[in-house]
């Protein structure tokens, strides 16, 4: 300027936040919350799979998850007073320290938990007259020395044991002690003596001074050898016959070791060392597993050598932990890949969308400041500027809430998503907005999409993803969702991609309708629905852009709904597997029969629907004829009794196996009407009739060999025994049966070889269980049990649906989804709210020129009602063709077993299939109609509220 003197000018960024502050504080707002689910994601998966293996090491058995070090005894070669040395506290406790010093990272010790010592590799036979002798065998007696008994245990009686003199290896008495629970069983006493042979002269004397309970008995001190703390009665194995007897251990003092040295019991010296997992994560899972197997056999044994000796070994389980915690780990992730990809893509194009409205809003200004001369890269600058100055605050206060909200995460993963998230915006809304104006243009033409036509580039670019679509849909029902035990995020796009052909071929027929509806319509009288036709094909509203995001929100929303769905459900059949009803009464053995006063209590108990006395016998020996797989059509299976309900499996081999099945006694009526009632499968009662040949014997009657039994049998058994009679020999009589139907499953087994017999046919027709439908009470059942004076187990269905939600990898697992199934309905939202405001200024305009013309309030509601609901219905139907042809597809590669039922011991663990969840499919299906007709009901509401002139006056709008 003249004079030196600069013009003054406001600054843009500032003015421009001055002009429009509501579209920067909507803009801000949508970019927190999409960066904090972005960062909060990475986290959240970092923290379930820490808590996992902190949980699986930590309820781990301490036998497994200690790291014992342990060497013989020193050489015989060496001098006495060496040998001895190494027995003593001082060098186990130094030889501990230096191996506590060297353990590799990640592996952490509990150190207060840690025990050095020497113990008895070899138990020794006890003779003292005192001690119990079931089936007449003495028992045999392990003996330890080892470090911090007085930090981890209580003194019940008696005194301390203690070394008044100097042990050595001619040591001939030494002093000890017992836990109460081994002084209970074994009837040892403070003041009682033990003697251990010696390899020279008088035995090894041990004297009990006193009696010890453990301050933490689960702890790993007393936990790595259970027998520290609790004695065990265990079955001979060198004996033809079944006797037991008794083995424990028996704590001596701190500095006696040396004394076992002279023994004939194979001293060993040994540093427990339990982990602490309390600062493991879940990324070290993997380093873990290569530690633990370089101190078993690799260069950290090497290292483990230097320190306790050549002969050392090490012994731990925390290896096959560890990996069975990254089996889950890997199993779970390939299917929280496909939902992160999912609310991914919805995110992305819900941002993509945001930035075209803010384009169309801006459309004009950009225009004329293109057509005074501004530049591309100046026009593309300040709208850089003016994003960046709200976007990367609110990416950065997402990641900080991200990081505050959910802990136990590494930070980097998250801010790369938060960075990731704010960069899009920051480069898509100039990018998108400069590309339209590369040429000044005037007034363009219409957007009718019911006379455009695709390029021959669009073309070719939705033949390939759909190409991309088959291959992934093809290769995810073929391996599943894991390929070589990674994640494939070409198998978990699959439903991404499916929404995209989806979204691509309903934009292309999306005009036929149209243009069929506006035939007719334009004949008739009333011009509102023409006018709604003609709107809705030409509005942008119904474009690629926004039916994608809906698709994409739509399907991702099935799909997660249904894996929680379909976890639910198989957490539901395995405790009903398990228990076989509601609730179940059975006896403490396998032939324990329940009290009939105990039937008749449990079954008049407030809340009991339904009762059905069982007598299930297992064993049941199939004859010759059948076990050898030969049915009535010469088929057969050869399958082994896998039944772990209420029994072992009594199939010692495949031949055994194939002749073993479990017999089922029921009555009729009541078993039909509980199968009825639990979803089980069911028969007719009439088929176990008790008449003619199979009628009821009266009391003490003995059943005979030609007594023929109908029967009903599973699938298995049923190709076995053919249509021909067979004669069976069980503990309820010995008859013939013949098979009249086959169910598939029967209550409370889970094997797949049973009979199902009317229990008023059997000669033995005592229950041994009672299954209850309804709601009793836990405590009166248990009550009722007690009283019936006989032991017995009550088992609740909702007790053992309850062992399905502990794992703390399972639960992080299925809250990730339910938050990918509400992020995906309010992504959905967003988006029709999104596309409807972009094309809002235009009806505004439309209803007040239609006004000056007549039309009224009504009028005006039900025409932006109807403009609505074509891109409403599009956008609903094809959300539920999508969801539901994604979930049909990719089902058969998915299952949920390590969401819903891994890790829990005794669960059925046969493969759990993805399933449609209809409220999944149709509540954000039915949200997206009825947010499109209230946001249309509430533009035409303030339309009227405004005079015609007020929107008029701002300009000709198209």
């Amino acid at each position: 300027m003249r004079n030196g003197n600069r013009a003054a000018s406001a600054p843009w960024i500032r003015t421009r936040l001055r002009t429009a502050p509501g579209a920067a504080v909507a803009l801000a707002a949508l970019v927190l919350v999409t960066a904090f689910l972005a960062a909060a994601f990475p986290r959240a998966v970092d923290a379930y799979e820490t808590k996992g293996v902190r949980h699986d090491i930590g309820s781990a058995d301490a036998g497994r998850s200690t790291v014992e070090v342990s060497r013989p005894q020193p050489g015989l070669e060496l001098p006495q007073t060496q040998r001895e040395a190494a027995a003593r506290s001082p060098e186990l406790s130094r030889v501990g320290g230096a191996l506590l010093k060297a353990l590799p990272a990640p592996l952490r010790a509990d150190t207060p938990s840690v025990a050095y010592g020497i113990r008895t590799l070899k138990p020794v036979l006890a003779t003292e007259p005192w001690l119990p002798r079931p089936d007449t065998v003495p028992p045999q007696l392990s003996y330890t020395a080892q470090t911090g008994l007085k930090k981890h245990a209580r003194l019940v009686s008696g005194a301390w044991p203690t070394t008044p003199a100097a042990v050595t290896s001619t040591s001939r008495a030494v002093q000890g002690t017992v836990t109460e629970e081994t002084a209970a069983e074994l009837n040892i006493k403070v003041g009682s003596t033990l003697q251990l042979p010696t390899a020279v002269g008088e035995p090894l004397t041990v004297t009990i001074t006193g009696l010890v309970a453990p301050r933490d008995p689960r702890g790993s001190y007393w936990s790595a050898d259970p027998l520290l703390r609790t004695p065990s009665l265990i079955p001979d194995p060198a004996s033809p016959f079944p006797q037991n007897y008794w083995t424990g251990t028996v704590l001596l003092a701190e500095d006696a070791g040396p004394a076992l040295l002279n023994t004939a019991t194979e001293p060993t010296l040994f540093w427990r060392i339990p982990p602490d997992a309390s600062a493991l994560t879940g990324p070290d899972g993997a380093r873990l597993t290569a530690v633990i197997a370089s101190l078993e056999s690799g260069p950290g044994l090497l290292t483990v050598r230097e320190i306790a000796g050549d002969t050392a070994v090490v012994a731990t389980g925390l290896g096959h932990i560890v990996e069975a915690n990254a089996r889950m780990r890997d199993a779970i992730s390939p299917v929280i890949a496909v939902a992160a990809l999912g609310i991914g893509s919805v995110a992305a194009v819900v941002l993509v969308m945001t930035g075209a409205l803010i384009a169309a809003r801006r459309k004009a200004e950009l225009a004329l400041m293109r057509s005074r001369g501004g530049s591309l890269r100046g026009i593309g600058g300040r709208l850089l500027a003016e994003t960046a100055v709200t976007v990367l605050p609110a990416s950065a206060l997402g990641l900080l809430l991200a990081v505050l909200l959910v802990g136990e995460g590494r930070w980097w993963p998250a801010a790369l998503a938060a960075t990731g998230v704010g960069l899009l915006v920051c480069v898509a809304l100039p990018l998108r907005t400069t590309l339209q104006h590369i040429r000044p243009t005037l007034h363009g033409a219409r957007e009718d999409m019911v006379s455009a036509r695709p390029s021959r580039r669009r073309t070719v670019a939705e033949l390939t993803l759909l190409v991309l679509a088959v291959g992934a849909v093809t290769a995810l029902r073929r391996r599943g969702t894991s390929a070589g035990g990674g994640t494939d995020l070409l198998v978990s796009g699959a439903p991404v991609l499916v929404a995209l052909i989806a979204a691509l071929v309903l934009v292309r027929l999306y005009p036929l309708p149209l243009r069929l509806a506006a035939r007719p319509m334009a004949r008739l009288r009333g011009a509102i629905g023409f006018l709604s036709l003609a709107r809705a094909g030409r509005s942008s509203a119904g474009g690629a852009l926004p039916l994608l995001a809906l698709l994409l929100a739509l399907a991702t929303a099935a799909f997660g709904g249904s894996v929680i769905a379909g976890i639910g459900d198989a957490r539901d059949d395995a405790a009903l597997a398990a228990v076989g009803a509601d609730a179940r009464i059975s006896g403490k053995s396998e032939r324990a029969t329940l009290p009939g006063k105990l039937v008749r209590t449990a079954s008049d108990l407030d809340g009991v629907r339904g009762a059905a006395p069982l007598r299930v016998e297992f064993g049941v020996t199939m004859p010759e004829t059948a076990a050898g797989g030969n049915g009535a059509d010469g088929s057969g299976t050869d399958e082994r009794v896998t039944d772990t309900g209420s029994g072992a499996d009594t199939g010692g081999g495949d031949a055994a196996g194939a002749r073993a099945t479990t017999m089922v006694g029921v009555d009729p009526a009541s078993y039909t009407r509980l199968a009825r009632a639990t979803g089980l499968p069911d028969f007719p009662s009439s088929l176990l009739k008790a008449t003619g040949p199979s009628a009821p014997l009266p009391e003490g009657a003995k059943s005979g060999p030609e007594r023929v039994l109908p029967v009903i049998a599973s699938p298995a058994v049923a190709a076995r025994l053919g249509k021909e009679q067979h004669a069976v020999d069980t503990l309820s009589g010995d008859f013939k049966v013949q098979v009249v139907g086959t169910v598939e499953r029967v209550a409370s087994l889970t094997s797949t070889n049973f009979l199902i017999v009317n229990s008023a046919s059997l000669e033995q027709k005592a229950p041994t269980a009672l299954l209850l439908t309804g709601a009793p009470d836990p405590g009166e059942l248990r009550a009722a049990a007690d009283k019936s004076g006989e032991e017995s187990v009550v088992q609740l269905r909702s007790e053992e649906r309850a062992r399905y939600v502990n794992t703390p990898m399972q639960a992080g697992a299925e809250r990730i989804y339910l938050a990918a199934v509400a992020a995906g309905a309010g992504y959905a939202l967003l988006a029709v709210l999104l596309s409807l405001l972009q094309t809002a200024p235009e009806r505004k305009t439309l209803l007040a020129r239609l006004r000056t013309m007549g039309l009224t309030t009504g009028q005006g509601r039900r025409l932006l009602a109807f403009e609505a609901t074509p891109q409403a219905l599009l956008a609903a139907g094809g959300g539920l063709l999508t969801g539901w042809a994604t979930i049909a597809l990719l089902s058969p590669g998915i299952d949920l077993v390590p969401l819903a039922l891994a890790g829990v011991a005794g669960a059925d663990t046969s493969p759990v299939t993805l399933r449609t969840d209809l409220w999944s499919l149709g509540l954000p299906a039915a949200g997206v109609v009825a947010l499109a007709a209230a946001v249309a009901g509430v533009q035409a509401w303030w339309a009227s509220r405004r005079g015609s002139i007020t929107e008029l006056r701002a300009g000709d709008s198209r």
